[in-house]
């Protein structure tokens, strides 16, 4: 299916396909906005022309099959990769050259789907830094409980299991206090207690803080619960859904990517490569 007839059976369908970044809110609400990106590698086209306007108190879940962008379109955000075309603007003005460590000291944060911590560091020694550098002692006592690490404080990161990798590796995050958060697939692998710790304490970064928080994966049924917002991202795209009930609702969402019309429940999409 081209890119053109998925934008046209998606509106055709009842999808809103997300609009123009500076016409949706003002940038007080949307920090960091992504607008008609465009990427292709190759001869492969991977993005078209995807908008993504996350706001600020809320989680906003991106959903689809392997190979539609979502991690493009991620590290596009946070300068990693260059986009064809398209504009990134952070709080409502347009970043020419975007670059990871100059978006960070303004406050965005990606939370990549790879292994961040040292090896043969402890955790402690991890959150002792970051707690030093952001002037965070209390934020990072406040995380460890949260998160249910402080039994794990003294263990080189090499031991943890992927479960206590990846709950340590949002607390480092969340003592930065960043005001957008990017998460690529935080979930894959997890076992369910450990989803559950990540996704309240993703959600309680977005409520409590006022942070936008954005979060990709294949994940359904955690992240349908997690999301305040919705994007389907097919053919190149993206399509705003609103709320989890409405993307549940969704004849076609449902269709094409839940699989729920024709096996009976909801299905999950393998993790992308």
């Amino acid at each position: 299916m081209s890119a053109a007839r998925g934008g046209s059976a998606a509106a055709a369908d009842g999808v809103r396909p997300a609009v123009a970044a500076d016409a949706v809110r003002p940038a007080a609400a949307t920090p960091l906005a992504l607008d008609s990106i465009g990427k292709t590698f190759g001869r492969r086209r991977v993005l078209t022309a995807a908008t993504l306007v996350p706001a600020a108190g809320r989680v906003t879940v991106v959903l689809g099959r392997n190979g539609t962008g979502k991690s493009t379109l991620i590290r596009i955000a946070t300068g990693q990769i260059r986009p064809d075309h398209g504009r990134i603007l952070l709080d409502g003005e347009p970043v020419r050259r975007p670059r990871l460590h100059r978006l960070a000291r303004r406050g965005v944060f990606h939370l990549p789907d790879e292994p961040l911590l040292a090896r043969t560091w402890t955790l402690r020694e991890h959150i002792d830094l970051v707690r030093r550098r952001f002037d965070a002692a209390e934020a990072a006592r406040g995380w460890v409980e949260r998160l249910g690490i402080g039994g794990l404080l003294d263990a080189p990161a090499g031991s943890l299991s992927s479960g206590e990798r990846r709950r340590s590796e949002l607390c480092l995050a969340l003592v930065r206090s960043p005001r957008v958060l990017l998460c690529d697939e935080p979930l894959h692998s997890m076992a369910p207690i450990d989803a559950e710790l990540l996704c309240d304490a993703l959600r309680e970064h977005a409520h409590a803080k006022g942070a936008a928080v954005v979060v990709t994966g294949h994940e359904a049924g955690h992240l349908l619960d997690l999301a305040d917002d919705v994007v389907w991202m097919t053919a190149g795209t993206t399509h705003a859904l609103g709320s989890p009930d409405h993307a549940r609702s969704h004849h076609q969402f449902r269709r094409e990517y839940l699989g729920e019309l024709r096996t009976g429940a909801p299905r999950s999409g393998r993790r992308q490569s």
